[in-house]
């Protein structure tokens, strides 16, 4: 049943005639983007769950800092390691919102903007199985991929990538960006959002950004989230 799921959802990574068609719907120049981090019990796409979320949207290299929401998330899953990652313990947990609840808040981001991720396989897939488990209806999520951004450039430069090049706070260090607290995943979403306004830069692209100018990298997709 899961490799159906995984197939589902991460076959394939990018659809060019979905991706376009997408890209059609929200039809607008400029375009909004909006930085999606989620914190997860584990790294197993299988099993994971979600334990907070945290988004913010921005434009044309501007961040709206009105637009922050960070939810934690009520669960009873086996946490492993997660509470002295994240400092997200039982009882902090124990306080959360409903999750159906927190992913109908998100779902006008994932339908009006183009959602930016570090590591977009894992937050994807945890977020179909979110929908598929609380039968939400599904949404095709248009994305582009920081950390596939950053392989871009260093494949450009090494053979053989060095060992952490490509995490969060390293691609921001290379970029000149500052340091950020880590493991919060509004943090993380501010910081990922951040970043991808200084590669698009770097990329020296100009404004208003058109996103198709990325079709090279490997960093844009799109995927359907949920069940029809």
């Amino acid at each position: 049943m899961f490799n159906k799921v995984l197939n589902y959802v991460l076959t394939p990574i990018i659809d060019r005639k979905l991706f376009y068609e997408k890209l059609g719907v929200l039809g607008r120049q400029p375009i909004n983007y909006t930085a999606l981090d989620l914190e997860l019990t584990s790294l197993d796409k299988r099993c994971t769950e979600i334990t907070s979320m945290g988004y913010v949207s921005g434009v044309n290299g501007v961040i709206d800092l009105a637009s922050c929401r960070y939810d934690v998330i009520n669960s009873s899953a086996d946490l492993g390691q997660s509470p002295v990652i994240h400092g997200l313990t039982e009882s902090i947990l124990a306080e959360g919102c409903v999750l159906s609840d927190a992913l109908l808040r998100m779902l006008p981001r994932l339908n009006d903007s183009i959602v930016v991720f570090h590591n977009a396989r894992l937050d994807l897939a945890a977020l179909h199985n979110a929908f598929v488990k609380h039968k939400l209806p599904q949404v095709r999520v248009l994305f582009v991929d920081t950390l596939t951004l950053a392989l871009y450039h260093l494949r450009k430069q090494h053979q053989v990538l060095p060992l952490q090049s490509a995490t969060l706070s390293v691609c921001r260090q290379r970029l000149g960006l500052p340091n950020f607290p880590e493991h919060n995943a509004l943090d993380d979403a501010l910081a990922t959002l951040e970043l991808y306004f200084a590669q698009l830069q770097q990329l020296g692209l100009e404004k208003p950004y058109n996103v198709k100018e990325l079709s090279h990298t490997g960093a844009l997709g799109v995927m359907r989230i949920g069940e029809c």
